[in-house]
């Protein structure tokens, strides 16, 4: 299958210098590979999406010479797909209703003398695998089997998950009603025809959830890179959570080029960003050992 790639912000605020990192290297690799990059603002978590903020985030991509090969595609118009997948995934007994808050599942772990780990998400205990109990139903879940999930990165090699034992049965639909990421990820990749995902290292655990949700509605698996993360002063990723700044494009030229630094790039001179990134194509080829 011919090479299709994405780059696919979220709009919760204006790209970073860490954003433009993924987007060039998503790019870079699309044209290196001769095929197509696609753009999907993922914008399916609306009340966390200021209202245009995804117009400002397309005219950042273009400042600096990135645009879609095709139309872009919002996934907050993507609803009946999600529902359509989250139903073939109920109907086959492979998710089903969950009523436990966060709290409760707290409870659970304490109770079971479980320490709770400072910004990491506890497995879900399985508590409504058998029925709600009496519970009325909050999220959706995905019935996680047991075993190891293996995967290759190109970049970070071979990764191993037991995502059962790990992250347990995650949510699919949220209590409040919207779609998790991991579900419209994998539906929207699927739909897309993405063969190649290249995406920011902190996404890399991601990656094993997704790939049981893909097994569990049939569908193909692309290949992934990780790439490395731009760092804040006090060594934390770069993120809009810890404040961020916009990126910065006065000189796109620049903003590329300190991007491309990132990504392992020689330093390439260029009067215009179109012409940077033509130069930078095959120097992305010879890094990542692209014929």
């Amino acid at each position: 299958m011919k090479y299709r790639g994405r780059f696919a912000p979220s709009p919760t605020g204006p790209l970073h210098a860490g954003s433009l990192v993924a987007a060039l290297a998503s790019w870079l690799d699309a044209r290196a590979h001769g095929g197509r990059w696609l753009v999907r603002i993922e914008d399916v978590d609306r009340p966390r999406c200021p209202p245009g903020t995804d117009t400002v985030v397309l005219g950042q991509l273009a400042a600096c010479a990135l645009t879609s090969d095709e139309p872009v595609l919002w996934q907050s118009t993507r609803d009946d797909a999600y529902a359509a997948a989250l139903q073939r995934l109920l109907d086959g007994g492979r998710a089903y209703p969950c009523g436990c808050t966060r709290a409760e599942i707290d409870a659970v772990w304490a109770a079971r003398g479980v320490p709770a780990q400072r910004h990491a998400e506890r497995p879900y205990p399985g508590t409504c695998r058998d029925g709600l109990h009496g519970k009325p139903a909050r999220a959706v879940r995905l019935r996680v089997d047991a075993g190891i999930v293996e995967w290759h990165d190109r970049r970070l090699g071979t990764q191993r998950q037991d995502v059962g034992a790990e992250v347990g049965d995650f949510v699919l639909k949220r209590a409040d009603g919207i779609w998790a990421y991991q579900l419209a990820v994998v539906v929207d990749d699927a739909a897309q025809g993405i063969t190649d995902v290249v995406r920011g290292e902190d996404l890399a655990d991601n990656t094993p959830r997704q790939i049981v949700l893909r097994q569990a509605l049939g569908l193909p698996a692309p290949r992934h890179l990780h790439t490395p993360l731009v760092l804040a002063a006090d060594g934390q990723k770069l993120s809009k959570q810890n404040g961020a700044r916009a990126l910065e494009l006065a000189d796109p030229v620049a903003a590329l080029a300190a991007a491309g630094a990132v990504l392992g790039l020689p330093p390439i001179a260029a009067p215009t960003a179109a012409e940077w990134l033509a130069r930078a194509v095959p120097a992305w080829a010879g890094i990542m050992r692209i014929p």
